[in-house]
C-alpha cells in the first residue's frame, strides 16, 4: 500500500502524516509505477449499453458493481484478471484468473463469485458497469444478469469506469509486481491473497480511511440499529394503543409519567 494508507493504517502518535511520508521517501520506500502497454478490450463493432451511472448519485452498497479485465506478464505469457467491485464500499467482490479472454474465463465465473459473495441476495436493478469489451455483451453473460435483475451498463472511454480500472492499478502495482510468480497458479494464489489485503487490511481514503469490509460492517450495523430502533418504537405505540390492547391509554401515560419522574429523581441523586 502507499504511504498515506501507510500512515492511516499504522496511525503512529508521534509523528505527522507528512513528516512520515517524507521519512519513507528519505529510506526508500519508493517504487517506480509500471505503465501499462497493452489493452484487454476490443470493442470495435459493439452496441453498447447505456451508461447508467453517469450523473448516478450511490447512497449505499448493492446499487452498482463495475467490472473491468486486465492483464499480468510472466515471462512473456499473458494472463488476464478479471475484477467487480462494489462501487459504493470499493470492497473487490468477485475475481478470476485465466490464461484466456473467453466470456466462460472471465466475467461470467467473476459474476457468478460477485453474487455468491453477496450470498445471492441482491436487489432488483443493480448496476453492473463496464468497458465495450465483448465479453459483457456475450450471451450467456447476459443471461447471468438477466437472471438476477441487474441492469447493464457500457461507457465509451476507460476514465469513465475508474473505480474498475483503479482496482486493476492497485492490485497490480501495489502487491503483485512485488512478489516472487513464476507460473499461471501461483498468479491465482497471489491474486487470492492480494483481494483478501485490499478488502480487509488497506486502509481507502474514500471510506474516511477504514478498509471495505470494516466499513460495509458499519454501513450494516447501522441500518440494523435504525430498523431495530424504528420497529421497536412501532411495535411500542401498537402494543399500548393498538385496538386490540388490554391497556388503557390514559393508565399508560400515568405509568409512563412516574418512570420519567423516578428517572429524574435517579439522576438528581
Amino acid at each position: 500500500m502507499n504511504g498515506v494508507a501507510m500512515y492511516y493504517k499504522i496511525n503512529p502518535v508521534t509523528i505527522g502524516r507528512d513528516k512520515f511520508l517524507q521519512l519513507c521517501k528519505e529510506l526508500g520506500f519508493q517504487v517506480e509505477r509500471k505503465k501499462r502497454f497493452r489493452g484487454t478490450t476490443d470493442s470495435s463493432g459493439v452496441v453498447r449499453f447505456p451508461d447508467l451511472l453517469k450523473g448516478a448519485k450511490l447512497s449505499g452498497m448493492n446499487q452498482a458493481f463495475s467490472s473491468d479485465i486486465t492483464y499480468f506478464e510472466i515471462n512473456k505469457c499473458f494472463y488476464f484478471i478479471t475484477f467487480i467491485v462494489d462501487c459504493f464500499s470499493r470492497r473487490i467482490l468477485g475475481h478470476y484468473v485465466s490464461s484466456r479472454l473467453l466470456t466462460e474465463h472471465t466475467t461470467l465465473p467473476a459474476l457468478k463469485m460477485a453474487i455468491k459473495t453477496r450470498k445471492y441476495d441482491l436487489p432488483t436493478g443493480v448496476i453492473i458497469h463496464s468497458d465495450g469489451g465483448g465479453q459483457y455483451y456475450d450471451k450467456q453473460f447476459l443471461l447471468l444478469t438477466k437472471r438476477y435483475k441487474f441492469s447493464n451498463s457500457m461507457c465509451e472511454f476507460a476514465y469513465e469506469n475508474g473505480k474498475a480500472e483503479r482496482i486493476n492499478g492497485v492490485i497490480k502495482n501495489n502487491y503483485l509486481h512485488h512478489w516472487k510468480i513464476s507460473n499461471l497458479k501461483e498468479l491465482i494464489q497471489s491474486v487470492d491473497r492480494a483481494v483478501e489485503l485490499y478488502n480487509y487490511e488497506k486502509p481507502h481514503k474514500a471510506l474516511h480511511y477504514l478498509t471495505p469490509v470494516t466499513f460495509e460492517e458499519k454501513l450494516l450495523n447501522l441500518h440494523q440499529q435504525t430498523r431495530s430502533m424504528m420497529k421497536e418504537s412501532f411495535d411500542a405505540k401498537d402494543q399500548d394503543f393498538g385496538a386490540s390492547s388490554p391497556i388503557n391509554p390514559e393508565q399508560t401515560r400515568s405509568q409512563n409519567q412516574d418512570v420519567i419522574s423516578a428517572k429524574r429523581v435517579m439522576v438528581q441523586g
